[in-house]
């Protein structure tokens, strides 16, 4: 673990804002750098929604990027992007050319189109509007569970939600990660309550169970939401180490390592898995190779932890039907551990 949050806030330069809409069951989380930070990406769901990543690649001219949105809402989604923009530009924040100013935002988003909520939003969905209002919320304190881009999260058997957890290198680098957990799979082994993600646990960060005794193959059976729905794990990890743009993409295909520990099973065709990797460039590496190696491994941990902690911390939708979270099923579990 990191610092006292356990949030990817503890890294330095940046900061987080949550805004959603609890008629229809969405939302939208907002990460804003202090000065523009390298970044890239790399997905491997079948079923990605995404928005300006092509500029992320190392061989492209944008160096660096003023925020990430991740947020509900499939395709419709992609509007919270503009919303951020429009926050970034009113106070001066862009990318200068000549008198033009264009904040640089990308996103991720997740479907929840089939959660409970009334989509029926009329022509135009709202998620501008909550993009803008998760900028203006952005700090270094933000909610988890059902809350932000994780409120419509949902799972194969227990509500989604957003997540986060932080944790420190050898040589002092920060590393952390924040994660919409909306799979099409699950987070616990069998029925739960176990996490896939306990044998890397901090504390009792979502409920000190750690793992079973024995997974049998009975409790390795695959549990998934079937059919052609899409569902989508997207993620940002954050260091505060000086990289470059192809370090940081190196950093984000590393990171995936941890959705496939937390998640059984990832990476699936109806999945849309993003990674966002980006460095704020607070400390620079010194033994370049070693210190590298160990922020991927740290950053992939961190979003195993993060994912456990996102269903951990949820609680149910407020519609009828609505899947239960994890603390309406095992609430006990963790008091009798």
């Amino acid at each position: 673990m990191s610092q006292a949050r356990n949030l990817i806030t503890d890294v330095a330069g940046l900061r987080v804002g949550n805004a959603h809409d609890a008629a229809i069951g969405s939302g939208v989380t907002v990460a804003l750098f202090d000065e523009p930070a390298v970044a890239s990406c790399f997905s491997m769901g079948g079923a990605p929604a995404t928005r300006e990543t092509d500029l992320l690649d190392p061989d492209k001219m944008v160096p660096s990027i003023h925020g990430i949105v991740l947020s509900g809402g499939s395709a419709f989604g992609l509007d919270a992007a503009s919303g951020v923009q429009a926050y970034l530009r009113e106070h001066g924040i862009g990318f200068a050319v000549r008198e033009a100013l264009v904040p640089i935002v990308c996103q991720a988003s997740s479907f929840d189109l089939l959660n409970g909520g009334n989509k029926d939003w009329g022509r135009y969905p709202p998620y501008r509007e909550l993009g803008y209002q998760a900028a203006e919320q952005a700090g270094l304190d933000f909610a988890l569970g059902t809350a932000g881009g994780g409120y419509g999260a949902t799972t194969a058997n227990l509500k989604g939600g957003l997540g986060s957890a932080s944790a420190t290198t050898s040589s002092g680098h920060t590393v952390g990660a924040i994660v919409i957990v909306n799979a099409v799979a699950s987070v616990v082994i069998g029925n739960g309550p176990h996490f896939w993600a306990g044998a890397l646990e901090e504390g009792d960060e979502f409920g000190g169970l750690g793992l079973p005794s024995l997974v049998s193959p009975e409790l390795r059976s695959l549990i998934w939401k079937g059919g052609p729905q899409p569902a989508t794990t997207i993620a940002l990890v954050a260091t505060d180490a000086v990289l470059t743009k192809a370090q940081a993409k190196r950093l984000a295909i590393a990171s995936h390592a941890g959705l496939a520990r937390a998640l059984r099973f990832s990476h699936a065709l109806f999945d849309g898995d993003t990674i966002f990797a980006a460095a704020t460039g607070r400390k620079a590496l010194g033994d370049e190779a070693v210190e590298f190696t160990e922020i991927t491994a740290l950053a992939a941990d961190s979003l195993t932890r993060a994912i456990a902690r996102g269903v951990y911390e949820a609680m149910a939708l407020p519609y009828s039907g609505a899947q239960p979270a994890w603390r309406d099923r095992f609430a006990r579990a963790g008091e009798n551990k």
